[in-house]
């Protein structure tokens, strides 16, 4: 049986066998939409390299067959893990087995290690290796990369939301370090681009009955999608957005009920930051509130838990903080936007995050974080609101959130009633 498989030809396989990566990118071509050829080594042919280090049969071939001067190896297991395992990018056709060993091994990195722990996704399950043509975002003057939602996952709200960065890489744009761009800039910059991914994320929303968002580049004008997820929007956003598919009637109301979780309802209802001594604001990224010491290291972060509550506050976030990650009760940085690492694993892990507090200088080695004149040293205590973005010197309290409608018309159609804040889900 062969574990290496077309990406145009994947369409009797599920994502527990490809990765769920794998298996979206066949969606978008299964939708005629771009996506750049390749081929997927499955989640079998993994657990047999780390079992006995062996490479699938036909890998050569497969390769042989894209005729790229260089290729692109990423990671892909059957659930997400963002972030957590590695990307090798302009490989040459001749270091593609190093590099897919290297994707390989990085399940079993501590900060992968970590990411299943928290989410308890088994360990045994092994990764899938997508392995695709190289498409360019820093080409040229007409070559940019970003991550676009159907619908902003802040707020839920019916409107395309995202970031880009012109003549940067697809890389640029996730992990943070850089200052980007709102979505909408591409539409002036380069209308075209702007029309087709408009309306592609439009079908897609149509073919999952859900929320996506996709990451993205454009190559000298011309656009190619690397990845499309469904769902995973939390708090008041996965309440809109469950209400309006609803009433839309993309969705029946059952469905809209199911699909919010406990956890969702509790961040549908979360209080907010009363006024206090804000030191810096930011744009909320995953909604709640958060107090504890500010620790400007992972390492420090995990150390400090130990002691009592911690907010990681970082310039960015990347996998290789994951342990710092997991330790704090929220996390601040001074760069990047919602669709940044540091936003993604948050949501991910029902933690609150603010980005983008370009106000915030974070200090590692001398311990603290600055703010305009004001010196701020590790271990001060600070509360930060994960809806407003706001980051406030010690702990001014809380008040309660304004009602949502669309949480009162979900419950409305449900005979659950909304928990509150800290309230344990049933049977926790």
């Amino acid at each position: 049986m062969s574990h290496i498989h077309r990406l145009d030809g994947l369409a009797a396989q599920p994502a527990d066998v490809i990765g769920g990566k794998a298996h979206g990118l066949n969606e978008l071509l299964r939708l005629g939409l771009p996506v750049p050829p390749g081929f997927v080594i499955d989640v079998a042919a993994c657990r047999q390299f780390l079992r006995d280090g062996r490479f699938p049969d036909g890998l050569d071939e497969a390769l042989a067959s894209l005729g790229a001067p260089g290729v692109a190896v990423r990671s892909g297991a059957a659930v997400s893990m963002p972030g957590m395992m590695d990307t090798v990018l302009d490989v040459a056709p001749d270091r593609v087995r190093a590099a897919v060993e290297a994707v390989f091994a990085s399940w079993h990195t501590p900060r992968a290690t970590t990411y299943r722990e928290l989410h308890g996704i088994p360990h045994d399950l092994g990764t899938a290796v997508i392995v695709q043509a190289m498409v360019f975002g820093d080409r040229d003057q007409r070559s940019g990369s970003g991550v676009a939602f159907s619908r902003d996952p802040s707020s839920g709200a019916p409107e395309l939301f995202g970031e880009v960065l012109f003549g940067r890489p697809g890389t640029d744009v996730v992990g943070g370090a850089h200052a980007t761009r709102p979505l909408a800039d591409l539409a002036s910059r380069e209308p075209a681009v702007w029309a087709e991914l408009s309306s592609a994320l439009r079908r897609l929303e149509r073919h999952y009955r859900d929320v996506c968002h996709v990451e993205f580049t454009y190559e000298s004008g011309r656009l190619w999608f690397l990845q499309v997820r469904p769902g995973g929007l939390v708090g008041r956003a996965a309440v809109r957005v469950a209400v309006d598919l609803a009433d839309e009637r993309v969705i029946d109301r059952r469905t809209a009920v199911d699909r919010v979780s406990e956890r969702d309802l509790r961040a549908a209802r979360t209080p907010r930051i009363r006024t206090g001594d804000v030191l810096a604001r930011g744009q909320g990224a995953s909604p709640g509130v958060a107090a504890g010491r500010i620790a400007v290291t992972a390492d420090s972060a995990a150390r400090m838990a130990a002691a009592g509550p911690v907010v990681l506050v970082r310039p960015h976030t990347s996998p290789l903080d994951m342990h710092g990650l997991a330790a704090a009760t929220g996390i601040v940085t001074s760069r990047g936007g919602p669709t940044s690492h540091a936003a993604v694993v948050a949501r991910s892990m029902g933690k609150p995050a603010v980005v983008a507090a370009a106000a915030l200088t974070v200090d590692a080695a001398a311990g603290c974080v600055r703010a305009g004149d004001r010196t701020v040293p590790e271990g001060t205590f600070i509360t930060i609101d994960g809806t407003g973005g706001e980051v406030v010197l010690g702990d001014p309290g809380t008040t309660a959130g304004t009602e949502d409608p669309h949480l009162s018309r979900l419950l409305s159609w449900t005979d659950r009633a909304a928990p509150s804040p800290g309230s344990s889900p049933p049977g926790g």
